[in-house]
């Protein structure tokens, strides 16, 4: 059986005395709640912390180069080719940065839109698809999840990806379903779309588009409509957006290691090696099956409580085999199911992070919040979906008890602690997963370090303490649309919570104040401002060094990972140093100030042993340089 509203016409939305009681918020209301919390979560965040080390400056980096050179064609970072990644999320950095300056502002900026987009999309396909409250709620899942809000601290591509495939697959319904003038618009939009969804992440996008498409036009029998998306010029389309930046990318980029250059990196090794686990460099690795699976309902908390209604009413779907004549709102059902499913499985089987499967998120809000309202609808003669709406509740409630209790215990055992401003001096480093999943500084948390997020502690001991309680209350009150509102509420004060907790970490997870006490010893004529900058080690260590610096870095012993493939083409500046070039070059020459990470200390210490001055020291990250500080005077 397929409850009415799965199956329903939008047209009917307002007709029926079902569809009326679960009524949502006017449409410009519905929308100014959207913005606002986009611009409390998601706006307001990118001013601080600065960027960050590893992949968030790494891809600035090469978006500056960019803006700086003009060269759209080859990415490059600290001078040396970057070939791993598709363009576009770079161009539309460049961009924010001829517009904005090189800042973290602008870095982040286009991520940012691309959320507050994806949301918009999803409240526009509810609204057509199922209704008012199923869009507002769809909406509301998509910026108060916390996987959307945390894999869109780090300048990613996938927050983009989502936009385009999902635009792409929305168009291939309307191209389907539609009979007006507007179905040659919907067809070329779905072909462009595609086209920049390979541009922002490769070919997967042809995967996850086409495996979504084959399956549910197999399924809806609809292979006889498929003509309706104009293939032929389609295709032209999507092959003129998409193909001359592969084709400038791979005539520019030849003659690399074993004669390799663009096309067998990019598309052998990025795409189809790093799928079996065989991508060279290893510098990557996989969450266990039982985590993977798991942690999604992490990065969909809290909505994912609700998730066993999205199961419930999946199995009221099992029996039902959509027809020809299937309308809006059920394809939208079997489209975003087979699509949802279609990416979690990929990445169960290819080598993942944790926001690999990001691309998925809203499809499985939509499903969610459609039905969430389903199970309001049938909140009194429905016994099963109530149950687990109490449950949802009540799970809820002892998690925000059980979280608060923590926080509050911790704030209490750190009263008398002194607060310090660099956090990761307090932390453990235990190096879980080797720092290659993205989560893996979370498990550096130790006691002491609570007494520098105090602020953000409170504020989520706080919103934990009475939220989930209230939200439960109004649910028992029948009401349903300000009992989802307060969720979306308490998770709002948590995730400004969470933010600011990540700037108190920025001395750990950022080297930009290392990169301000070069600028500041350089503006006081202490150094000079042609003093050789050097990082030892993988420059992901230290990447926002010279984002911040605006100049190419020497790396030493740092001819791995992204930097390695790139090294090896003939025109490569000569950036790499051993520690030999280090002993021979250190004291000598103009002024070297290098910079040591953390895990590289011992090391440094070994080299060089006192034959080297500290300039600046934070979470263990030191400046150091081979000679005393220059006077004013002398100069």
């Amino acid at each position: 059986m397929i409850i009415p509203a799965l199956s329903e016409p939008s047209t009917a939305s307002t007709s029926s005395p079902q569809a009326r009681s679960s009524s949502g918020p006017r449409r410009s209301s519905a929308l100014s709640v959207i913005l606002s919390l986009w611009l409390v979560i998601f706006f307001a965040s990118l001013f601080a912390p600065p960027l960050l080390d590893d992949a968030d400056a790494t891809h600035a980096n090469a978006a500056r180069n960019m803006a700086l050179t003009g060269d759209l064609v080859t990415l490059k970072v600290n001078g040396i080719r970057y070939l791993e990644k598709a363009a576009l999320p770079y161009w539309l950095d460049a961009i924010s940065f001829r517009i904005f300056g090189f800042n973290t502002f602008a870095a982040h900026l286009p991520e940012a839109i691309g959320v507050l987009l994806l949301a918009l999309l999803g409240y526009h396909w509810g609204r057509r698809a199922y209704g008012d409250r199923t869009a507002f709620y769809t909406g509301v899942f998509a910026l108060t999840s916390a996987g959307v809000f945390l894999f869109t601290r780090i300048y990613i591509p996938e927050v983009l990806l989502s936009l385009f495939i999902l635009t792409a697959l929305y168009c291939l319904l309307r191209t389907l379903e539609e009979t007006s003038r507007q179905r040659p618009l919907y067809a070329y939009t779905m072909w462009a779309m595609l086209a920049l969804a390979v541009l922002t992440k490769g070919l997967v996008a042809l995967v996850f588009f086409g495996g979504a498409a084959i399956f549910y036009l197999t399924l809806t029998r609809q292979w006889r409509n498929v003509g309706r998306t104009r293939i032929a010029s389609g295709l032209l389309l999507f092959f003129a957006i998409a193909a001359p930046w592969h084709i400038l990318a791979g005539l520019r980029n030849t003659g690399g290691m074993n004669g390799h250059g663009f096309f067998w990196f990019y598309f052998v090794n990025e795409h189809f090696l790093r799928f079996l686990g065989k991508r060279y460099p290893k510098d990557y690795n996989k969450l266990p099956g039982y985590l993977f699976w798991s942690l999604h309902l992490v990065w969909l908390f809290p909505w994912s409580l609700f998730s066993p209604l999205a199961v419930i009413q999946g199995w009221r779907l099992r029996r039902s085999r959509p027809g020809t004549s299937i309308n809006f709102s059920t394809g939208t059902t079997w489209l975003l199911l087979i699509y949802g499913a279609l990416v979690l499985v990929f990445f169960s089987i290819s080598t993942n992070q944790e926001y690999y499967t990001f691309p998925a998120y809203l499809a499985i809000l939509i499903l969610m919040a459609v039905a969430l309202v389903c199970a309001e609808q049938s909140y009194d003669v429905d016994q099963t979906s109530r149950r687990w709406i109490i449950a949802a509740h009540a799970t809820y409630t002892v998690i925000g008890i059980a979280a608060a209790a923590a926080l509050g215990y911790g704030l209490w055992s750190s009263r008398n602690l002194p607060f310090v401003p660099d956090i990761g001096e307090l932390l453990a480093h235990r190096g879980v997963g080797d720092y290659t999943l993205s989560m893996s500084h979370f498990f550096d948390l130790t006691g002491p370090s609570f007494a520098a997020l105090r602020l953000p502690a409170t504020l989520a001991a706080l919103s934990f303490a009475f939220g989930p309680a209230i939200a439960w209350w109004l649910r028992s009150r029948r009401r349903h649309l300000a009992s989802t509102v307060a969720i979306a509420l308490t998770s709002t004060v948590f995730l400004v919570a969470a933010h600011i907790a990540l700037v108190r970490f920025a001395p750990m997870l950022s080297s930009a104040n290392l990169a301000q006490k070069i600028i500041q010893l350089e503006d006081q004529h202490l150094v000079s401002q042609d003093s050789e900058i050097l990082l030892y080690g993988d420059q992901a260590y230290g990447s926002s060094i010279p984002f911040y610096l605006g100049k190419i870095v020497y790396l030493v012993d740092g001819r791995s990972t992204s930097m390695l493939f790139g090294s090896t083409f003939p025109d490569a500046p000569p950036i790499f140093l051993t520690h030999d070039d280090l002993l021979r070059t250190w004291g000598t020459g103009p002024r070297k100030i290098l910079f040591v990470p953390l895990e590289k200390r011992d090391v440094v210490d070994r080299l060089l042993g006192d034959n080297k001055v500290l300039l600046a020291e934070t979470s263990g990250k030191a400046l150091f340089t081979d000679r005393p500080l220059d006077h004013p005077s002398s100069r």
